[in-house]
């Protein structure tokens, strides 16, 4: 695994907003044949949504408030 991004476009908490991607990076690689995390994780009870990005060398997660665009 390479480099982890989290750009936190939330009113969470940097610490917050890190949680919800440990719980997708937990899922493992279930996008894109295995090779990228979920697209994207909505989590219904705390009302956010986790996008990532496969890229080179790292993997990049936005976490955005779900009535937000990312």
């Amino acid at each position: 695994m390479g480099r982890i991004i989290v750009n936190n476009r939330s009113d969470l908490s940097d610490y917050e907003a890190m949680e919800l991607v440990m719980m997708v990076l937990a899922n493992g690689r279930i996008s894109n044949d295995g090779k990228q995390y979920c697209y994207l994780t909505a989590f219904r009870s705390q009302k956010y949504h986790v996008v990532s990005d496969l890229r080179k060398k790292s993997d990049s997660f936005i976490v955005y408030k779900a009535n937000q665009q990312p």
